[in-house]
């Protein structure tokens, strides 16, 4: 469906059949061109440097101690400083909806390489989550994934899908929270494209609760293709829990699906 067409069709019409949404655009016409680009390239060119430079050792350190869970403190570590080196102030709303000791799914949009540190870092639990095979192929970030739970899933070949999802439900299941970008793929500024049903088929075969995580000012501070990064404040709301208890992936998956996506999306519509 064509943008044009998405802009004309009524924004809960959009939510119930799943479909694209395109919102109002955020007007940074004064913030310069330029000054975003250099921004983007120190964004990549520092820390990967740092990371480089640091995460050989502390894995070196951590397999010969036959202790790979001391890798997550350093991710933790890098991700929040990552964020900080990009100019990104964090204001996370909601945690009173997290129980203490309780596992839950976190389902978020995604519209920039930002929200994955942001939901590994700033949700307040142990996340693991589901990332493209393409991330495994990063030098060193490849090789760190697997031990901090991050798993690789082939969305072209279903059954690799599906055993990567088991896995996901083995990590779950050991008290580690899940974090998944229920669009699949990150969506241009502006834009909620539509659910994928994975992260909807855990939450019910394990009947755990789903937090539904709004993501905003992502997409205009580093947005998908435009090669430019500002700093801003990412704002994270945590929403209040989807229970699933009693409920089937036979009888229940889509209607799930929609209220999840309805929650997150009137979140991105109040800006």
């Amino acid at each position: 469906m064509s943008e044009h067409l998405d802009k004309k069709r009524p924004f809960v019409e959009l939510v119930e059949l799943n479909q694209k949404i395109v919102f109002s655009e955020k007007d940074i016409s004064t913030k310069s061109w330029i000054v975003g680009k250099l921004h983007y390239w120190w964004c990549w060119i520092f820390p990967s440097v740092m990371f480089l430079s640091v995460a050989p050792p502390v894995m070196l350190v951590a397999s010969l101690a036959g202790r790979k869970d001391w890798l997550y403190p350093f991710c933790h570590w890098g991700a929040v400083n990552w964020l900080k080196w990009c100019g990104a102030k964090m204001k996370v709303t909601g945690q009173e909806n997290l129980k203490v000791a309780e596992n839950y799914v976190f389902v978020a949009n995604h519209r920039s390489y930002l929200d994955t540190a942001t939901m590994f870092s700033y949700t307040g639990r142990r996340m693991g989550f589901v990332a493209k095979k393409e991330l495994a192929q990063v030098p060193i970030v490849g090789t760190l994934m697997p031990y901090v739970n991050i798993l690789k899933i082939d969305r072209s070949n279903s059954h690799k899908a599906l055993e990567t999802m088991n896995e996901i439900r083995k990590v779950f299941e050991r008290g580690v929270s899940i974090g998944i970008f229920a669009e699949g793929t990150r969506a241009f500024p502006n834009e909620l494209l539509p659910f994928k049903k994975g992260a909807f088929h855990l939450a019910l075969q394990t009947q755990s609760p789903i937090i539904p995580v709004a993501i905003k000012n992502t997409d205009w501070m580093m947005g998908k293709k435009t090669g430019v990064a500002y700093k801003g404040t990412i704002e994270v709301i945590l929403l209040p829990p989807i229970e699933t208890k009693g409920l089937t992936v036979e009888n229940d998956l889509m209607d799930l699906l929609k209220k999840v996506r309805e929650k997150i999306a009137e979140e991105l519509n109040n800006g």
